[in-house]
């Protein structure tokens, strides 16, 4: 059982907010094996705040066949522990398909494998564990980068509005996660990692923002969040393709 008032609070409010969750949802809660993903799927199964009934299935994507740590060993116990559903989905690349993959093509073909579960589970929405950290900096991504001011969104609709991308984690800072999976006495060891997560741009900038104050750090993500979201309010041309560029 969930116990942190502090987490709840934030998820809570989040989901309140923005109606990220309907009576009669089936969500799947992409699970990639990280704290983010952990914890939202633990405050998803017994945290929620909500008068009506949703149902859950965990999806982890297996992309050991493109050289991604296995994690399904790890997952799978922990699964059945929590008496959650849950689902292990095979990363499928094209035959011509570069290896390595550049990190925009990899979170391009888990999010494809991850929706493509979804619909398969009959779910009609999506929950994702991005924070507000990570909202912060895909802002700054796209400033840096891109050349737009866009940031992620606490909830997108997909194919036609079949499917609705949920961020119930969107407005808790990421000491809150960290601090959840300390309780929890989670360990991430360095071999279960990302390879190529200590050369790419979206770390640089974690660390970046890692080396303000906290009071600091909370009104830069306060002021990128209000520039993003006023911005893509405003903007008309958004299109599918333009979020899975920022993940």
């Amino acid at each position: 059982m969930v116990r942190d008032g502090k987490l709840l609070q934030s998820v809570n409010r989040t989901v309140r907010e923005y109606n990220l969750i309907a009576d009669g949802d089936r969500i799947a809660v992409g699970v990639s094996g990280g704290k983010d993903s952990r914890v939202l799927l633990e405050v998803l199964r017994d945290g929620i705040d909500f008068p009506g009934a949703y149902s859950l299935v965990a999806v982890h994507v297996d992309g050991t066949n493109v050289g991604l740590p296995n994690l399904v060993p790890v997952l799978e116990p922990w699964f059945r522990e929590l008496g959650v559903e849950y689902h292990i989905a095979p990363l499928a690349v094209a035959d011509d398909e570069p290896l390595p993959m550049a990190c925009f093509r990899c979170a391009m073909n888990r999010r494809k494998a991850l929706f493509l579960a979804a619909a398969h589970l009959g779910c009609n929405k999506v929950a994702l564990g991005h924070h507000a950290d990570d909202a912060a900096v895909t802002a700054l991504m796209n400033i840096l980068y891109a050349g737009r001011i866009e940031t992620l969104e606490p909830y997108r609709s997909f194919f036609g509005g079949r499917i609705t991308a949920i961020r119930p984690l969107i407005r808790t800072p990421e000491k809150e996660i960290i601090r959840y999976a300390r309780t929890r006495g989670w360990v991430f060891p360095a071999e279960l990692a990302c390879p190529r997560e200590q050369t790419n741009r979206r770390l640089h900038l974690e660390h970046f923002l890692a080396t303000f104050k906290d009071k600091e750090r909370t009104q830069i993500r306060a002021n990128l969040w209000r520039l993003g979201q006023r911005s893509q309010f405003m903007s008309t041309d958004l299109t599918d393709e333009t979020e899975f560029s920022e993940v």
